[in-house]
């Protein structure tokens, strides 16, 4: 079905009277439409009013619906049973999952559900676990020739730590998924940690903390420990002892991948530091650091060639650190820039789809000597930008160059 007949479809019903509207088939045309619509997560917050239903599209936020409020309880209770949620609680906030399917156009995928008491009633957030992923390799995910080359190097090492950092939604997870896939094969044991499991992953072992019996990441670690794992991946290290776990797996022959919540690569390695880690154990085991954005792609329907004023040129040397010398402004001033100037095939945004934009950091002899002497931040990225780094922005920045994004998504991204 087109979307905009289902759009028409969800907006007859949702303004039919309460008592004929299907709430059944509303939910279930509000997820088709959302996934139809390439969305990765569907807000439904109550206001006083009425009801926003907002769709995260390409990472950015955009209302579609407006709903009646008289319909919010049935709305929240139809997500509650389809994820096997209590449908008597209200005050609590109550996670939970299931699987959507469309016979219609065969469409299946599963659904991660949030569910959280707010000051106008409980809101529920979905997150559309849609097996994208599936379709990524190294090779797609937008690293530059060095840095592809630096990653396939690391993740052939038969010990160590790869870990990749950023916000979340920057797309780690999809990063790590893509790694295990390489790695993924019939003479390896490769087990994961992970909160939640977000996409099953054929002949790998897959493991959900669960807090509530004390299933938490450092605990789980110690235990797949004792699985006889060569592959190992935590989705998150978030304090000390999931810290020392991890560093001393790493240490004793295992391949550790993971994630940590710093903006950029070179902060990584004082983050682990600050954790209560030792320099020398930091130093002998990190093998590489990814930190990573992502980016909204032009559209190619409507894509079309700008001109940049010079003071636009300037500022785009001052935002990317570049010096504001003579032949650096001629190399941006003789560069070609693009934009979407908005279609309905990109739903008039000017952008379709995601890259990613990145920083990977390659832990030399000079930066382990840096880790050793416990430099700070600064002068980790002064030795990696002297041994050939590329910086997030300037990553971005080619990405530019090369008609993919605009300056403006790569700034906003970085700085938001």
């Amino acid at each position: 079905m087109d979307i905009l007949n289902l759009k028409e479809i969800i907006e007859s019903e949702s303004n039919k009277p309460i008592e004929e509207i299907s709430i059944i088939e509303l939910v279930h045309n509000l997820i088709k439409y959302s996934y139809k619509a390439r969305a990765s997560d569907i807000h439904i917050d109550p206001q006083e009013n009425e009801i926003i239903v907002r769709a995260r599209i390409d990472g950015v936020l955009y209302k579609i619906f407006t709903f009646k409020k008289d319909i919010q309880d049935e709305i929240i209770s139809r997500i509650k049973i389809l994820a096997g949620l209590r449908t008597d609680e209200h005050n609590s906030p109550q996670d939970g999952r299931f699987k959507f399917f469309d016979p219609t156009e065969n469409i299946k995928f599963d659904i991660r559900v949030s569910i959280m008491p707010t000051y106008y009633g409980e809101n529920a957030v979905l997150r559309l676990l849609t097996q994208k992923e599936d379709s990524f390799t190294l090779e797609t995910l937008g690293f530059s020739e060095r840095d592809l080359q630096i990653v396939q190097k690391a993740i052939k090492k038969p010990y160590g730590m790869i870990l990749v950092t950023g916000p979340t939604g920057s797309g780690k997870t999809t990063t790590l998924y893509t790694i295990l896939k390489v790695l993924n094969t019939e003479n390896v044991s490769i087990i994961t940690l992970e909160d939640p499991v977000e996409y099953s992953i054929p002949g790998i072992t897959q493991i959900q903390v669960n807090p509530q019996v004390g299933l938490v990441f450092s605990k789980g670690l110690r235990a797949i420990l004792r699985q006889d794992p060569n592959i190992i991946m935590v989705g998150e290290i978030r304090d000390q002892e999931t810290a020392d776990i991890a560093v001393n797996a790493a240490l004793t022959g295992h391949l550790l991948l993971s994630t940590l919540h710093t903006n950029d690569a070179p902060t990584a390695l004082p983050r682990l530091l600050e954790m209560g880690v030792e320099p020398f154990l930091i130093a002998s085991t990190v093998n590489v650091v990814i930190a990573q954005r992502l980016v909204r792609k032009i559209c190619e329907k409507c894509k079309t060639e700008v001109k940049l004023k010079k003071t636009e040129i300037l500022s785009i040397l001052e935002s990317i650190g570049y010096d504001l010398t003579i032949e650096n402004i001629k190399k941006v001033k003789d560069s070609k820039f693009y934009k979407g100037t908005g279609c309905s095939f990109c739903n008039n945004t000017g952008y379709y789809g995601r890259l990613g934009i990145f920083e990977v950091l390659y832990i030399s002899s000079q930066i382990k000597e840096a880790i050793m002497k416990r430099e700070d931040s600064s002068k980790i990225k002064s030795i990696a930008l002297k041994e050939g780094m590329t910086t997030m922005i300037q990553d971005g920045f080619s990405k530019v160059l090369k008609g993919l994004t605009t300056i403006e998504e790569v700034l906003r991204v970085i700085h938001e």
